[in-house]
Parts: structure tokens; C-alpha cells; sequence
């Protein structure tokens, strides 16, 4: 049993695993000579009563599946998912970020980052046709994952009714709409909506969103990579809450 439970690796995913306390740390594994950083994680492990095992590099590449494993591992729980419910819930005031149809673990991953700094209440992905929440994804992420509710939906296009049901603005990132991030009102309740890293936002998707805005752009290259999109809309939304809720901002 124990060896079909996943397993992160990177500092920041195992640091911030047991910080966010959502997973269980079955069992840490270490290089045979840590960092300052990683006798921390393996003396707070041992506080815990987490058992620690020392591997050679060759073992925790293994272990891991990459030689990204920067000297640490953890076997741990499942990621627990959240219920859609519980995001239809959540504060009006932090937008929802709905992925539609991610692929690459990369930009899953830095959309997370993203989210988690900005404040975004929820993430939700489709159960289909999306890169999987893997360890991977908690590396890119810095370990932000270990924080983020993630709610994976079987219909987008059904998820977003409800999100407008409870009262929240449906708004698509894509980079043939007309109207700019920087001249709609984004200081509302929303949920942005980001398309895939080819195709965008699907048809029906797109046609339950309630506006679609872009990222002025200029130079010879069609588009920005789905990560930086998302990450500078992410911004802009926050920026605009802020001058709303008069607390400053940038």
C-alpha cells in the first residue's frame, strides 16, 4: 500500500506540504548530505514523529522519477481535492480561476503560483483532458499547491452556470476579443476562464462566458505563452481590487 502512495519531491513542495498540513507525510527521504534547508525539513519531520531515510542521489532520482529532486522526497497522501460546492461558497470578494483544458503540467503548475499569490479563492479543472495534479505540478508551483482548493469539474460549461448562478461574472481570457483587460471592469466577483495552451477556450465554454477580454500586444510573436497570459490577467484583477477597495496597490 505504501508504495502506491505519490510521492513529491523539491524543497518547496515537501516544505510546504507539511506546513499547509493537508497530506499525510508517511515518510521523508533525504540525500546523504542535506542543506541547512533540508536538516530543517528532516528535524521537523523527526518532530513529528515522520519517519526519515537517507537515499543516495541515484535512489531519490528513482524515487522521484526526475533528478529535479533537489536532496528531498516525501511519500505522502493523495492530493485532496475540493468539492465544486465549497468554491461556489467561497468569498465573493477573490476571484475563481477556471483552467479549461491545460495540458502541459508546466503551465498548470505556474497558474497555481500565480493564483496562490494573488489571492484567487479556487481553482477548477476539468476531470478530462487536463494535465493530471501530479508532483510535477506542485514543483512548478514552488509548492503553492499544497495551499490552493482545486476542484476538479466533469463540465466546465455546467461549472460556470453555477459560478453565474451565485453570482459571480464569467469572464474568458482570449486573445481575439476586442475589449482589453485594461478598459473592462474586472473589480467585481468573477471567475476567469483560461483556455488551452492550442486551441484556447473551447466553443460552448466560451459562449457561457459572459465577456471575453485580451492582453494588448505588439511584436511578431501571435501570443504569449497560456502561463504569462493568465499571470498578467491574474494581476490586472487584483490591481483593479485593490484601487476599488481603496487600499492601494501598484
Amino acid at each position: 500500500m505504501k508504495s502506491e502512495l505519490p510521492v513529491l519531491y523539491g524543497i518547496h513542495p515537501v516544505e510546504e506540504a507539511m506546513a499547509a498540513g493537508r497530506r499525510n507525510i508517511v515518510t521523508l527521504y533525504t540525500t546523504a548530505r542535506p542543506s541547512g534547508r533540508i536538516r530543517r525539513i528532516a528535524d521537523r519531520a523527526a518532530a513529528g514523529r515522520i519517519p526519515v531515510e537517507v537515499l543516495s542521489a541515484d535512489r531519490l532520482k528513482t524515487l522521484a522519477g526526475t533528478p529535479a529532486h533537489q536532496g528531498v522526497c516525501a511519500r505522502v497522501s493523495a492530493f485532496a481535492f475540493a468539492d465544486t460546492d465549497q468554491l461556489l461558497a467561497a468569498d465573493m470578494a477573490a476571484p475563481i480561476l477556471v483552467l479549461d483544458g491545460l495540458v502541459d503540467p508546466r503551465n498548470v503548475g505556474a497558474l497555481i503560483r500565480t493564483a496562490d499569490c494573488v489571492g484567487v479563492s479556487g481553482i477548477v479543472l476539468p476531470k478530462n483532458r487536463s494535465a493530471p495534479v501530479t508532483a510535477s505540478v506542485s514543483m512548478v508551483s514552488a509548492g503553492a499547491l499544497e495551499h490552493c482548493r482545486v476542484a476538479r469539474a466533469t463540465n466546465i460549461s455546467r461549472t460556470l452556470s453555477r459560478l453565474k448562478d451565485a453570482g459571480r461574472w464569467v469572464v474568458g481570457l482570449d486573445p481575439t476579443a476586442s475589449q482589453s483587460i485594461y478598459s473592462a471592469d474586472l473589480s467585481g466577483p468573477l471567475a476567469l476562464v483560461v483556455g488551452s495552451e492550442e486551441k484556447g477556450i473551447r466553443p460552448l465554454v466560451r459562449k457561457n462566458c459572459d465577456f471575453r477580454v485580451s492582453i494588448p500586444q505588439q511584436g511578431r510573436v501571435d501570443s504569449l505563452n497560456v502561463s504569462v497570459a493568465g499571470a498578467v490577467a491574474l494581476y490586472e484583477i487584483w490591481r483593479q481590487r485593490q484601487a476599488a477597495a481603496g487600499t492601494g496597490g501598484f
